[in-house]
Order: C-alpha cells, then sequence, then structure tokens
C-alpha cells in the first residue's frame, strides 16, 4: 500500500477524504460551544497516545488542535488500520502484484489489457479505503451529535465535484481520440485520392493517346492554324475552308471546341469571319475564328456548325471523327503526366474539402435543430400538465430549492378541504423520501396550491403524487402513474431500462403497414433516451438484408420439435434477434397471407420466450404488439414467469382493433400495461368488450413519424431542401417539380393531395367528392397510395383548363378498384390526351407530392393514429382531417380548436370537420383553399408553424417510458 502512496497524493478522491476530515473538525468546533470538547477524531497516521504525561490542556483563542489537524497523508498510510478494509486490501493487493508478474511476462497486447485491469484495481482499492473512512467518520460524527443527512449531502456534493472532474478528463480523452481518428482518417483520404488521381490521369493518357494518333498540324484544304508552332495560352487564328464540308450555304460559322479529347466538355465557342483571301478564291471560301489555346492543351478538338450551341443546326464534324489538332509546343511527355497526375490530385483534394465542408455544415445544422426541437418539446411537455401541475423553476435542477404547485380543482381531490404533498425521489427510491407536506394557497390567488422541496444532489427524477389527508384517504395518482418530472444536473443517472419487442413487422426490412414504423422508430426513440433495446423477429426469406448491417450468426437451440438458429444484425441501429425455425414456418416468401398465419406467429411468439429463458436474458419490459405477437402476453404468464424472468413485466399495444379481436382480448387481460396509438381512439374502442374489463390499465399514446425519414432539409426526392426558415422557397419548387412532372398546369393554385389506400376506412366516397370540390375551387389534386398490403396500383390525369386532377391510388377489393378504373376511363374518354393512367407505385413521388402540395386531405373514417398527417406537417403542408383517432389528436383547427391546441402549448395547425358526409368535406375545404386564396401571409407562416412543431417520437418515447416505469411498480 505504501508503494501506492504517491498515486493516492495525486487522486480527486483524496480531496473528499481531506473535505471530510475538515468538515468533522469544523463540525466539532461549532459544538464546543455546547458542551466540553470530545477527545480529538482518532487519527489515521502515526499519533502521539493521550497519556498522564500529555492531558489535554485548555487552548487560547485561535489555538489549534495539534491532534485534529493531523494529516491527509497520514490518515491515508493508516487506512489499512480499519479492519473491515485491511483485509480487503490485502486480498485486493495479492491479485495487483501476481497480475503484475503476468504483465513482466506477456506481449505487447496482453500488457495493454493488464494494464487496464489493474487500474481498475487500483481504483477499487482506492474505493474500499475511501468508504470505510467515510463509514468510520460518519459513526463518530452521528455519535457526535452531527446531522447524518448533511454529512451525507456534503459527502455528495464532493462526489459531484468529482465527477465534474473525471467528466472533464474524459472529454479531452474523447476529443484526443476524435483528433486521432480524423488525422487517420485524414491520412487515408489523401492516399484514396492520390490512388485516384493516378488511376485518372492514367485512363485520360490512355484516351488521348488515341487522340494524338488522329491529331494533325492541318488538313489541306480543309482547315490550318497560324502560327504553325504554339503553345498553351498562345492566341492563334484557325482557318476553316467552307467550302470543303457541310457548311457550304451557311450564313454563319461557329467553332464549338474543347481539348485533350474533350476533358473538360465544350470549353471553346467562337464565331468565325470571313478571312477574305482573294487569292486563294480558287481553292476555297476561307474563315477564321481567334482562339486562346488552353494552357493544358496537347490536342485541341473540334466541330464546325451553323451556330453556336444553343441554335446550331447543321455541323461539320469530320464525318463524325470530329478535328484534331496537334499542339506542338509542350513540355516533355512524362513531366507533363506528373504535373496532370499533381494538378487531378489538388483538384480531387479540393472538392473533397468542399464536400466535407458541405456535409459537416448540414450535418451542424441538422444536429442543431434535432437539439432545439427536443428541448422545445420536453419543455412542452412540462407545461402540458400546467393545467395540473407544474414547478417553478419548470427545468428541476439537482441540489436547488423547487416549489411545486397544483391545481386540485381539476382533478379527483376538487372541492377537498386540505391537499397533502406526499413526494420523494429517483422513482420513490431515494433515502429522502417520501415526507407528506401539507400545502398552502399559491401567491398568485390562483387555484393552485403549493408547496417547497429541496432537490438532493443525487437526484434524477421528481417523483410525487397528492392526497386529502396527511395520512392517506383519496389519493391523485394521475391514474396509476404517479407524477413524474427529470431532473438537470445531478451526480446520479437513471439505470436504463432494458426492453425487447416481440413483433412480427418492422421497417424498412419487412414493413407492411404503420406497425412496421412504430417498431422501428419507438424502439431507436427510447434507446437515444439511453436505455437498452433489443427486437426479436422472425428470419423471413423476404427480409430487404441490404438494411440489416453486421449480419452474424449468434447461436442455436431447439424447442418445439426444431432446430432454430438465431442471427442477430443491427437496423436502423437497433439491435435485432432474427429467429430462424428450421421448419420452414418462415420461408413463405411473405410477412402474411398464409392460412396458418395465427400458428406461425404463436410458434414465433413461444420461440421468442424459450430464446429469452435459454440465453439468460432478464428484460425490464417485453412489448408486443397487435395480434400477432399478442400470444407473448399469455404464454409468458403461463410458462415462463416462475422460470427465470421473474421481474419482467408485459406491455401490449393495440395498432388496429379491426384485426384479430379474439387475441388482443386475451392479450388485455394477461398484460400488465396496454396501450394504443392515440388518446381518442383510446375513448373510441373503450366500450368494445376486449376493452372494457381492462380501462384502469389502458392508455392512448400518439404515434410519431422518423424525423430522419421525413426530413425536407435531408431529402434527396425534393429540388431545393428546405427547413422553417426557407419553407416557402422550398414548396415552391417542390411544386414547380411536381407540375412538370406530372404535365400539371405550371401555375400558381392551391394543390390538394392525398395519399391514402383507397378503402371504405380512409373514406373513398369523400375522397371522390373531395376531387370535384377541389377542381370547383380552381384548384390542383393529387392522390397518392400508401405502400401496404395492395400490389396493384394506378394513376389518372386530367386537366380542366387552369384545374387539373391526378389520382394515383390502390385498393384491396376488387370491386373498389373497378369502380376507379371506369372513373379513370371517363375522365381519359371526356378529355382525351389531357388524361393518363400510370400502373406503378412512386416513393419518391410520395415526398415530392408531401413537399409540393399546399394541402393533404385525410377524410377517414376511423384512423387509430394517422402517419399522413403528421408527415404532412414535418413538411410544411396543412392538414385537411376528419376528426376521428388520431387525427383529432394531432390536427388543430384554426378556427374551432384554439383552446385545445392551447391546452398542449401547440399553435393551431389545420383544417377539420365532424361529418361523414359531403357537407363535411366542402366545410374544411372550403375554408382551406379560402384560406389560400385570400390570405396569403397568413397562410405562409402556418406553414412555417407546422415545420416548427414536433410530431417525432420525442415525446411519445418519453410517455412510454413512464408507461414502463409503472408496469413495473
Amino acid at each position: 500500500l505504501a508503494s501506492l502512496e504517491s498515486q493516492y497524493n495525486s487522486n480527486g478522491f483524496l480531496h473528499q477524504i481531506t473535505a471530510s476530515a475538515d468538515f468533522s473538525r469544523k463540525k466539532q468546533g461549532r459544538m464546543a460551544a455546547s458542551g466540553p470538547k470530545s477527545s480529538s477524531p482518532r487519527g489515521l497516521g502515526r499519533r502521539t497516545t493521550v497519556g498522564s504525561a500529555q492531558k489535554k490542556t485548555p487552548k487560547k483563542n485561535g489555538e489549534k488542535d495539534s491532534n485534529a489537524t493531523s494529516t491527509v497523508t497520514n490518515e491515508v498510510l493508516e487506512i489499512s488500520k480499519l479492519p473491515g478494509a485491511k483485509a480487503d486490501v490485502e486480498k485486493q493487493s495479492s491479485v495487483v502484484f501476481g497480475e503484475r508478474n503476468v504483465l513482466d511476462r506477456s506481449e505487447t497486447e496482453v500488457d495493454a489489457l493488464l494494464e487496464l485491469k489493474l487500474k481498475a484495481e487500483r481504483e477499487n482499492l482506492r474505493r474500499k479505503e475511501i468508504e470505510a473512512l467515510a463509514e468510520e467518520t460518519l459513526a463518530r460524527d452521528v455519535k457526535n451529535g452531527m446531522d447524518k443527512v448533511e454529512f451525507e449531502n456534503f459527502l455528495l456534493e464532493e462526489k459531484w465535484r468529482e465527477q465534474e472532474k473525471l467528466a472533464k478528463e474524459e472529454a479531452e480523452r474523447e476529443r484526443q481520440e476524435e483528433e486521432k481518428r480524423r488525422i487517420e482518417a485524414r491520412k487515408a483520404a489523401i492516399e484514396a485520392d492520390r490512388e485516384q488521381a493516378k488511376a485518372e490521369t492514367q485512363k485520360r493518357r490512355e484516351m488521348l493517346h488515341q487522340a494524338l494518333e488522329k491529331a494533325v498540324v492541318s488538313a489541306r484544304n480543309v482547315w490550318y492554324i497560324e502560327p504553325k508552332n504554339f503553345k498553351g495560352e498562345d492566341k492563334v487564328k484557325l482557318y476553316y475552308n467552307k467550302r470543303s464540308g457541310p457548311l457550304a450555304n451557311a450564313k454563319e460559322i461557329w467553332i464549338h471546341g474543347g481539348f485533350n479529347s474533350w476533358v473538360d466538355g465544350l470549353s471553346i465557342v467562337e464565331k468565325l469571319v470571313d478571312a477574305e483571301l482573294k487569292d486563294d478564291s480558287k481553292n476555297g471560301d476561307w474563315w477564321f475564328a481567334e482562339v486562346i489555346v488552353p494552357v493544358r492543351a496537347l490536342v485541341i478538338d473540334w466541330v464546325f456548325a451553323d451556330g453556336p450551341p444553343e441554335g446550331a443546326f447543321l455541323y461539320d464534324n469530320n464525318s463524325r471523327k470530329d478535328f484534331h489538332a496537334l499542339v506542338p509546343l509542350t513540355t516533355p511527355e512524362e513531366a507533363y503526366w506528373s504535373e496532370e497526375e499533381d494538378r487531378m490530385f489538388r483538384k480531387l483534394q479540393e472538392e473533397r474539402r468542399l464536400k466535407e465542408e458541405a456535409m459537416r455544415v448540414k450535418m451542424e445544422k441538422t444536429a442543431r435543430l434535432k437539439a432545439e426541437t427536443k428541448e422545445r418539446t420536453l419543455k412542452m411537455f412540462l407545461l402540458s400538465q400546467k393545467d395540473v401541475v407544474y414547478t417553478e423553476p419548470l427545468e428541476i435542477q439537482a441540489g436547488s430549492p423547487v416549489t411545486v404547485l397544483y391545481n386540485p380543482s381539476n382533478t379527483v381531490l376538487n372541492g377537498k378541504p386540505e391537499v397533502w404533498f406526499r413526494g420523494s425521489f429517483n422513482r420513490w427510491t431515494h433515502r429522502l423520501g417520501p415526507l407528506p407536506q401539507k400545502m398552502e394557497a399559491a401567491d398568485d390567488g390562483s387555484s393552485h396550491l403549493k408547496t417547497s422541496a429541496k432537490v438532493p444532489l443525487d437526484a434524477y427524477m421528481m417523483d410525487f403524487v397528492f392526497s386529502e389527508k396527511e395520512d392517506g384517504g383519496m389519493f391523485d395518482n394521475k391514474d396509476g402513474l404517479d407524477y413524474h418530472l427529470p431532473v438537470v444536473g445531478g451526480i446520479a443517472k437513471e439505470p436504463p431500462l432494458h426492453i425487447v419487442h416481440i413483433a412480427v413487422e418492422m421497417a424498412p426490412i419487412a414493413k407492411v403497414g404503420g406497425l412496421g414504423d412504430v417498431v422501428t422508430s419507438l424502439s431507436r426513440a427510447v434507446q437515444e433516451l439511453s436505455h437498452n433495446v433489443d427486437i426479436i423477429f422472425p428470419k423471413y426469406d423476404c427480409i430487404k438484408y441490404n438494411f440489416v448491417k453486421d449480419l452474424q450468426f449468434n447461436r442455436s437451440y431447439h424447442w418445439g420439435g426444431t432446430e432454430i438458429k438465431v442471427w442477430h444484425g443491427k437496423v436502423e441501429g437497433v439491435s435485432v434477434y432474427f429467429l430462424d425455425p428450421q421448419n420452414g414456418l418462415f420461408q413463405r416468401g411473405c410477412v402474411y397471407g398464409c392460412a396458418d398465419d395465427a400458428g406461425r406467429f404463436g410458434f414465433f411468439c413461444h420461440a421468442a420466450l424459450e430464446f429469452l429463458l435459454q440465453g439468460g436474458f432478464h428484460p425490464d419490459i417485453l412489448h408486443c404488439h397487435d395480434w400477432s405477437s399478442a400470444p407473448v402476453s399469455w404464454l409468458f404468464k403461463d410458462h415462463y414467469t416462475h422460470y427465470g424472468l421473474i421481474k419482467t413485466r408485459v406491455v401490449f399495444t393495440i395498432h388496429n382493433l379491426e384485426f384479430g379481436a379474439g387475441a388482443i382480448g386475451k392479450a388485455m387481460t394477461f398484460a400488465d400495461k396496454a396501450t394504443t396509438v392515440s388518446r381518442t381512439y383510446a375513448k373510441e374502442v373503450a366500450g368494445n368488450s376486449v376493452i372494457s374489463p381492462h380501462l384502469y390499465k389502458f392508455h392512448g399514446i400518439v404515434n410519431g413519424i422518423d424525423p430522419d425519414i421525413w426530413d425536407p432539409y435531408n431529402d434527396n426526392f425534393i429540388p431545393v431542401p428546405y427547413t422553417s426558415e426557407n419553407v416557402l422557397e422550398g414548396k415552391r419548387a417542390a411544386k414547380e417539380e411536381l407540375q412538370k412532372r406530372l404535365g400539371l398546369k405550371s401555375a400558381d393554385l392551391p394543390l390538394v393531395g392525398i395519399i391514402t389506400r383507397l378503402t371504405h376506412q380512409k373514406g373513398i366516397h369523400l375522397i371522390k367528392h373531395a376531387i370535384r370540390r377541389t377542381l370547383e375551387r380552381n384548384g390542383q389534386v393529387l392522390t397518392q397510395p400508401l405502400k401496404g398490403l395492395v400490389m396493384n396500383f394506378f394513376t389518372i390525369f386530367t386537366s380542366f383548363s387552369s384545374k387539373q386532377v391526378v389520382l394515383l391510388g390502390s385498393a384491396p377489393d376488387p370491386r373498389i378498384q373497378n369502380d376507379f378504373v371506369n372513373l379513370a376511363n371517363q375522365l381519359h374518354s371526356t378529355h382525351g390526351d389531357r388524361a393518363r393512367l400510370v400502373l406503378t407505385y412512386d416513393e419518391p413521388l410520395s415526398h415530392l407530392i408531401y413537399a409540393g402540395a399546399d394541402f393533404i386531405l385525410v377524410p377517414s373514417i376511423f384512423e387509430p393514429c394517422g402517419l399522413t398527417q403528421l408527415i404532412a406537417m414535418r413538411y410544411g403542408s396543412v392538414p385537411v382531417v376528419r376528426k376521428t383517432g388520431g387525427l383529432y389528436d394531432t390536427v388543430f383547427d384554426v378556427d374551432h380548436d384554439k383552446e385545445r391546441a392551447q391546452a398542449q402549448v401547440l399553435e393551431p395547425n389545420g383544417f377539420s370537420f365532424d361529418g361523414a358526409d359531403a357537407p363535411g368535406v366542402d366545410y374544411a375545404l372550403n375554408r382551406a383553399i379560402s384560406a389560400w386564396y385570400d390570405g396569403r401571409e397568413w397562410f405562409n407562416s402556418l406553414c412555417k408553424t407546422l415545420m416548427e412543431q414536433d410530431w417525432s417520437w420525442n415525446r411519445p418515447a418519453l410517455e412510454y417510458i413512464e408507461l414502463y416505469h409503472s408496469a413495473r411498480k
């Protein structure tokens, strides 16, 4: 231990020991006034025993106690005298020095690994010493009358300072590592550019060699150059005999030229003039142009034409071989190509620099926008509860006081004579809680009550409920979820949850509908909040493996009479385990559509649970989705709860109640918590017999969209990238491109987009009416199918003077599809060549419609959540929707929903209607189109507002994490 003293002297933990010793001495000094001074703290270094010859004597003012000021070095050297620590230290020391002998004999690579292990052992020794010292000091000070909480808080402050120091050191290490990686990447880039320059130069040399073989200094009675000897940058006269070729009768003669086998394309354009060579009039009609010889030219290439490049019709191109003239005066060949290679290298370097700089700027802006959006969303999340509870300050800081304000009039405690606050920290696990406090009236005279609390330094979450009495009575616990608000700036971090999704769809590898989007995007969002997420997924033979990274065989196990091979990979950055049963259940070329789908997915659910058990996984949450993975809930409770997966809880999400109601009902019974994809849809299905018995654990959480997939600032399918800062420019360019691509009239008209499947759920009768109504209002309509179960698509285009219609839709029902085919034929026969039919689905076109449309219409009869309106707002397109399900939860009418939007800390963002008939559609669509015509400035500001709203998974992920925690309570 003594040999480690020099290391300990420079360590930050020493400051904690010193500080705690100083704190103890100061505390004893303060206690001196209340009674006789106790014996000085037992020094941890060499000290003189107090005996009869060394009795304590009273000290004068300002005189120090020598025993109380024993040095921290002595304390460290004597720490091994603590009985508990001594045994541990001796044991760890033997391990450390044993490892040192191994280090002496190991290779360089092993040295590095064992050095890290040795460092860890030293840190462990240091911690044990500090813990032992802290325990002894704490016991001594408590015995002497010191406040335990005060001392613990003091140690937390020291730990916080130590963590700050370690964080700075870690940040510096990361900076150095990043700089090292940057230098290595730069070296690799330079080498790559050199190799590319060498290859490009060799390729040009071979191509130019062919041109050199064809090049001459003149062509008798066709062309020649004066002076005969010239070099790069010289001005020469190039003469052409007009009578020698097809341009004999041309009124104008132009040269269109380049050099070195057209390496830079068209770089020489000059008009020829009549040379007026009277002496040579019998041999030809000579014209000439003055040309600057390109600086690096070995060969000049050209053709003659009867006009400039944009207006030429007739050419003389030397019988399709072009004209080639040697440049006589050049540098030696090898020197020339060496210079060319160096020039090419510099060009590649500059191109790379500009590309990397543009990419860096774009990435920084994207990251800034995402960070600002997340920060804004968190603030809105906190403010959205303000009608019930909020804090001052809104952002709770560790180590600082906070005031909690509560409005009982909006809760079950309305009218109660008194309200008690019952709070704690770190999800009710903190040592300081729960402590009930009676709330008092707020100072602003509102209906809010208030109370205050000191937030400890090791808090990461503040938790509370409210009751009518000190000892209980009626509680407001937020429907069983409790109130939880994040704490920032603390020294402790929330332990991560481990969530495992068991699902049969996942975007983009095997997406059929919205379920696949949710599984991937929710997993990514929760993972970004520092939780651990895995997905267990069938290994279909139709998976798009180009989206799977680092796919590797993981293990194999037997269950259900077959071998199941397990593969592991990353999809969109999320860990995925692929189960591949050797019985062929998932070698069908499809996700759904087999007669035994229920059996296939039941087998998969059981196999997934068996994989978790045999693999030793102990997730906190199993999250299953819809009827296809519903069996997880009851199979888990029946077969696995008592076999190693004791702490795991099951969350079940209903994406669409229209399919598999029986399985969904059984899952609702066994799940610990259940959700659906919007609050309003949860209310709409609450009366369903499979839902109603379980309302106490049923919650609605709106889906989000993936902001990386749907991002107008980084979208390669639109002509101009844009954010809310340049939304008008971006959308204008997209509309022009859309009109040009589809043959619509290029005019500033309101454009309505419809992106949907043509089913009764989506309101097909309302879609037909909306098309007619938009055309009556002199607008444009675009309708495109969502990619999904159906593979038959068609497009109808027609133009009514200044009004155009495009319908691109798909229908699983042949009757509906035939109905729209007839409509297409009718429009085609009525308007001739102004109608067209396209039988295809176009993913890039969907992006262009979202960007180029002014409005997106979603007239669904029912809609659990809906992503179309969310994507539309991401692109600044105004949604026009029917009030149902998630459409009602996300679209707030500009005329009627201002208060409802304000309660969600949002601005109104669209137009909506109630009925499922033509007058309902007319009411919303008329207001929307009138707003476009009559209030363009207001309409443009609305587009900007839409883009600044966050409809990603930022907020839903926070709500799901709270739900996961409530399931574990």
